[in-house]
């Protein structure tokens, strides 16, 4: 792991985890691509690496985290005055409730699928082949919503279930996390900025959880004296500033335009890749 190919994936990172065009798979291909054109073979990463790949989705949390400070805290705030007062009517508190339970069923299903992920990080031509599929959902999404008259603003309990089976499969590679669940909201009629808005918030128990749980397994202290510390640092910070600056726009972007343009990325991105890793 040197400085370049750090602040490079922290980019990317940045970029890759809010828009819906999938930030593993993109971590996957800017990985392999770096590894073919130096000469290095596609093989298992190493311990660096995959803690690198922890720090920088970190910095994605944290961007997420700042960005919807002022949500989280009415949540938050909400779901303490409705376990005191036994009352969960505010909307506020029945979304926290339903953040827990699309989290929940995420867990319930990703789980399984977990080995399967860490595999498919070898085999980027696959990745590239999820891709494909993802922006086929993408376009989809954007087709039938246009013929739901009713846009809800509000998640219900359904819904945050449906979504949390997409955030789920979305463990795989390939498989966009906010494509997937932006998707599943529009399928199930919530407007795109509702969508948008509880995709983002639903991510942030599921990163952190991730995120905590890796290290307390697998780090060995001895071994980390040795990783290259400024640069997963700097792949950090600038995954972090990215980020936000991602979630600032297609926020903006989301609320007037369609995801159709992703679409097309993942199709004409998801085939490029996969023909490429077949080859070298």
């Amino acid at each position: 792991m040197n400085f370049i190919q750090a602040v490079l994936m922290g980019i990317v990172q940045g970029l890759s985890e809010f828009l819906p065009i999938s930030s593993s798979a993109h971590l996957v291909f800017t990985s392999n691509f770096y590894k073919v054109f130096k000469g290095i073979e596609i093989v298992q990463q190493s311990n660096e690496e995959v803690f690198f790949d922890i720090m920088v989705h970190l910095g994605t949390l944290v961007a997420v985290l700042i960005f919807f400070r002022k949500d989280v805290m009415q949540i938050l705030k909400a779901m303490w005055t409705a376990l005191r007062s036994k009352n969960w009517s505010n909307t506020e508190a029945k979304l926290g409730l339903y953040i827990i339970a699309g989290t929940i069923v995420t867990i319930i299903l990703a789980l399984p699928i977990h080995e399967i992920a860490e595999k498919l990080v070898y085999t980027p031509n696959i990745v590239g082949i999820l891709l494909f599929i993802t922006g086929f959902v993408l376009l989809y999404s954007e087709h039938l919503s246009k013929n739901i008259p009713a846009k809800k603003e509000d998640v219900d309990l359904k819904t945050a279930i449906l979504i949390g089976l997409a955030q789920g499969l979305a463990a795989l590679p390939g498989f966009s996390r906010s494509g997937w669940t932006i998707a599943t909201g529009l399928f199930n009629g919530l407007d795109r900025t509702t969508a948008a808005r509880y995709s983002f918030l639903l991510s942030i128990p599921i990163i952190l959880g991730a995120s905590m749980a890796y290290p307390l397994v697998k780090i060995d202290i001895h071994e980390a004296a040795g990783y290259n510390w400024s640069a997963i640092t700097a792949g950090t910070i600038v995954s972090a500033v990215v980020g936000y600056l991602c979630i600032k726009y297609f926020m903006k972007f989301i609320s007037k335009f369609s995801l159709a343009i992703f679409g097309y990325y993942c199709i004409i991105a998801g085939l490029g890749t996969a023909v490429f890793f077949t080859i070298f």
